[in-house]
């Protein structure tokens, strides 16, 4: 059984690296099935839910100093900053809830996701600043800042709920879910490191001080409060840093790299719920 599903992982794998896909071969639901087969395997004392914690869920020692952190969330003024922006009137009179489906409450489970007009993939700081745009309103920054708060009260809105994000048949979605998946295995940098490196291959090691976050659930818990930041950041902020680390050029935080990456990344954690916001060290 372990060899079958080593096999399978292995498939995903390879199949990222391959630079051209007939659409009709790309199966995102065969690669969730394998992507969440290996870490069930790999760790088979966490329960599947419990992979949104990050490294909270593989190591004991970290996972008590967090629940004893959590007693006074490190990120609570980002909810309470987040709900008043939310709240706020643009100055056309509208506010945020007039851009999203259920008044932007309770659909964090459901970014990102592919945009049929555009053909690109569509993250929630995207939407949040087209929402501005369309109400006359200036960007945020992509990474910190308001974005970060407001991003975080509606993640709050949606805890528990589970990921359910849609890869249509459409062969412009396919390519991204498809691009993502490769940017993940792919190596680059100086230290020659993909972000599968450190989350798959190495996933619950230690490198440094820290423990490396399995990659199945590891955005269910953005945006998350740094100790090492010292405050909270969105997923591009943690892409650009992840790209630092290993000596590789950034990417703007809205580049469509980025926005594919975070795509496949949360569809390989449909199902689990979300969690954010979140704290690590």
């Amino acid at each position: 059984m372990i060899r079958k599903l080593l096999a399978a992982f292995a498939v995903l794998c390879a199949g990222a690296i391959v630079s051209a896909h007939a659409a009709d071969k790309i199966d995102p639901a065969a690669d969730l099935k394998a992507f969440q087969a290996y870490f069930k395997q790999q760790f088979p004392a966490v329960p599947l839910d419990d992979f949104v914690n990050g490294p909270y869920a593989v190591n004991k020692g970290m996972r008590a100093q967090w629940e004893s952190i959590m007693q006074f969330p490190p990120y609570d003024f980002a909810l309470d900053a987040g709900k008043t922006l939310f709240n706020t009137p643009f100055k056309n009179g509208k506010t945020y809830a007039s851009c999203f489906p259920h008044k932007g409450v309770g659909i964090r489970q459901d970014y990102p996701q592919f945009d049929a007009k555009t053909g690109e993939v569509v993250t929630l700081e995207l939407a949040i600043n087209r929402c501005r745009a369309a109400n006359g309103e200036a960007s945020l920054n992509y990474e910190t800042g308001p974005m970060d708060s407001i991003v975080a009260y509606m993640a709050e809105t949606s805890r528990g709920k589970r990921f359910d994000i849609k890869v249509p048949k459409d062969p412009r979605a396919l390519a991204a879910y498809q691009n993502g998946k490769q940017y993940f295995y792919s190596r680059r940098g100086q230290l020659n490191f993909s972000c599968a490196s450190c989350h798959v291959t190495a996933a619950g090691k230690r490198m440094r001080g820290d423990i490396l976050a399995p990659a199945l659930g590891i955005l269910a818990s953005f945006p998350i409060y740094r100790s090492d930041w010292g405050s909270m950041g969105t997923v591009p902020r943690r892409f650009t840093s992840c790209n630092s680390q290993v000596r590789a050029v950034a990417l703007k935080p809205d580049d469509k790299a980025y926005r594919d990456l975070e795509y496949f990344l949360t569809y390989m954690g449909n199902g689990l719920p979300v969690a954010g916001p979140g704290t690590r060290p």
